[in-house]
């Protein structure tokens, strides 16, 4: 075999004809080694939460390339500086609550990543050295969470976690943070035990910070990071946004409609007697699902019979719940069997009797 400006040519028979399917075989095996990768660490591990005793810490696994099929975690001990670490026997979750024997010390977190081409380590900064508990403040005995679908126009419910101590006041801090739920900073304003979401969360994650503090001082934690938030769904050319469940009713437009499908009221029989009623209204779309959002109002026919209350938004559930006080006009005559309400339900910012609005009479018992 020999070549003549980057021309290959057999000249020698079988012995050479099988010297080129070993070069062949050879250069093939080299570019496929070429092209398997173990996972590389893009950006690294990080941790959040407050180094004192009692406390509870986060990692975030960081950034990585090369589709990585599984991460394990491990906490390090390590001396003030971050050198001398050693692994924390039975540390290996992405929380770790920090414990006597790491008072005056740092601590790291540390992420090995692996795909079927082999496994990359990479560690995060060390935390300030770790202090001693403070007498009396209170401390941490399991962190916070948060419930709700991570997209945008959804509400996100936090819940402080365990605590203990005397005469704890609490403080809440939304923050949204990039995708590995590292680099959180306080969302402004949100500072309640309920968030929104809003377009700037798309592609991020969320923590809750809590804030416990009483006479003997202030304790952070901070929850697990939410999923990356996705964006509102939009309508389709039916007015529905793609998938199933609960749907905001933001994401619906014509030419689908608003439905009042279910019905409730409280007490249950409505006698003349009666000084105050609870009405609850079931709002759905798109096939029967649940809508968040929608507004609805209602009032008793004839009017005067109880009072008309402000018009309220349907929950993560579809429901809207109204409170109604007796007036003058009930009963509106001593034979009355049936008390009939107007109920709507819409999309605010459209016209009352436009859009995807819904109306319908329906009717309860009454009894003498």
């Amino acid at each position: 075999m020999r070549s003549h400006k980057n021309r290959w040519y057999i000249t020698g028979g079988l012995a050479s004809i099988a010297t080129l399917a070993l070069v062949i075989g050879l250069s093939a095996g080299a570019g496929s080694a070429a092209l398997a990768a173990a996972p590389q660490n893009t950006s690294p591990p990080t941790i959040t939460g407050t180094p004192q005793e009692g406390q509870t810490l986060t990692g975030a696994q960081g950034q990585w390339s090369g589709s990585p099929t599984a991460y394990s975690y491990t906490w390090m001990r390590c001396d003030k500086t971050g050198g001398s670490c050693t692994s924390i026997s039975g540390a290996t979750a992405t929380t770790y609550k920090i414990v006597a024997a790491d008072v005056g010390k740092t601590l790291r977190f540390r992420v090995d990543a692996k795909n079927a081409d082999g496994n990359t380590t990479a560690t995060s900064t060390p935390t300030a050295v770790v202090t001693a508990a403070k007498a009396g403040s209170p401390v941490n005995t399991s962190p916070p969470t948060i419930k709700g679908t991570p997209q945008e126009g959804q509400k996100l419910t936090g819940q402080r976690g365990g605590w203990s101590g005397n005469s704890i006041h609490y403080e809440y801090f939304w923050t949204r943070c990039d995708k590995t739920g590292g680099s959180c900073a306080n969302i402004s304003g949100a500072r309640g035990e309920t968030y929104t979401l809003v377009a700037a969360d798309v592609g991020n994650t969320l923590r809750l910070k809590v804030e416990g503090s009483n006479a003997g001082g202030t304790t952070t934690a901070t929850s697990a990071p939410t999923a990356i938030v996705t964006a509102a769904g939009k309508p389709t050319a039916a007015g529905c946004p793609a998938g199933s469940g609960l749907i905001q009713v933001a994401t619906v437009g014509s030419p689908a409609r608003l439905l009042v499908d279910q019905t409730q009221v409280s007490p249950s029989t409505i006698s003349f007697s009666t000084n105050s009623l609870t009405a609850r209204f079931h709002v759905t779309a798109c096939g029967g699902r649940p809508v968040q959002g929608a507004l609805v109002y209602v009032t008793a026919v004839p009017y005067n019979q109880f009072s008309i209350p402000n018009e309220q938004p349907t929950g993560s559930d579809g429901w809207a719940t109204l409170q109604m006080n007796k007036l003058g006009g009930f009963p509106a005559t001593q034979s009355q069997q049936l008390l009939v309400m107007f109920v709507r339900a819409r999309k605010s910012g459209e016209p009352l009797l436009a859009g995807i609005s819904t109306r319908r009479l329906v009717s309860f018992r009454v009894t003498r």
